[in-house]
């Protein structure tokens, strides 16, 4: 087959523009940027001690601790919901 009856069109290689980290930087992502960054000042703001309780156990842990692994317990129940969505 000669390359003028080619079934694809010849590309010159990826297309890129020049945008950059500009392009990459959406108003939605920047949002996330500052929510996350302030989540994570009001987690490490808050150092004192507390006792937890879940159902039965008690135990005494930091409240940053504790604040943490909630929030990256919700972080990846959001990615695996709206990675499911994607599907």
């Amino acid at each position: 087959m000669s390359p003028k009856t080619s079934k694809f069109p010849k590309t010159s290689g990826p297309r890129h523009t020049s945008g950059g980290w500009r392009e990459a930087m959406t108003p939605g992502r920047v949002v996330m940027l500052v929510v996350a960054a302030l989540t994570l000042v009001f987690i490490f703001e808050n150092t004192q001690q507390t006792r937890i309780r879940l159902l039965i156990p008690e135990v005494t842990m930091p409240l940053w601790a504790a604040l943490l692994a909630t929030a990256l317990i919700g972080a990846l129940c959001g990615a695996y919901y709206f990675m499911g969505r994607r599907r």
